[in-house]
């Protein structure tokens, strides 16, 4: 399975790529920003296509083409503005949507935020409402298609390294998770058609990865 990471130059988007190219079934896409971005991945053997995606939807589409699957981990990043979280988050996201149509992929992955539900957009602080509601209208237009997706809401990001056991379900309490295990959720998903159709949260748990997401 070939699968397209947008935002791969990401750090969950790094650890993706990393996990993909080191899997014996799954060959990794990595759609970065500029060329200056490129070492990272060829050095891992993964193929590398240049879209901006604050550009129109045929560009990335033609990044899409010939892949089965895409993973879209894109952000705007916590020390942007309101504008780059309304261009990434949402624009990017919805264009990646309409590009997988375009290009004909079926397979969608979104890594979304822990909680996007309409509660959790009134709740939020002022300056972190615009990135719940920008996920949560990039979820839900995702859920509109016909696209075999799955939308993961991990919980608070961290760079420590990956423990391998998570806890999943539809709602789990808030806690923290390393941005390796999220990676390696990701490919659990790639590797388990259970999982289309399925938006679940994520955390740091007492459960094996794999096991977590065959009990969805």
């Amino acid at each position: 399975m070939k699968v397209l990471i947008v935002g791969a130059n990401g750090q969950i988007g790094k650890h993706l790529v990393s996990f993909i190219q080191n899997h014996d079934d799954l060959e990794a896409r990595a759609m970065i920003r500029n060329q200056e971005q490129a070492f990272f991945f060829e050095n891992l053997g993964a193929e590398t296509v240049v879209v901006d995606l604050e550009q129109d939807i045929e560009p990335i589409a033609k990044a899409a083409e010939g892949v089965d699957a895409i993973v879209f981990t894109a952000g705007s990043g916590g020390h942007t503005g309101k504008d780059k979280t309304i261009m990434v988050d949402l624009d990017g996201a919805v264009k990646t949507i309409e590009a997988a149509k375009q290009a004909g992929v079926k397979r969608f992955i979104m890594i979304s935020s822990f909680d996007t539900r309409r509660e959790a957009i009134q709740a939020a602080p002022p300056s972190f409402a615009p990135y719940v509601a920008a996920k949560h209208y990039a979820d839900e237009w995702l859920k509109s298609t016909e696209l075999d997706y799955t939308i993961i809401h991990p919980g608070a990001l961290t760079n420590e390294k990956g423990t391998g056991q998570v806890e999943v379900a539809f709602e789990v309490g808030r806690n923290e998770i390393p941005r390796e295990d999220v990676a390696s959720v990701i490919v659990a998903c790639l590797e388990n058609e259970k999982t289309i159709s399925k938006e679940f949260q994520v955390v740091t748990g007492t459960k094996g990865i794999k096991d977590a997401i065959d009990s969805l």
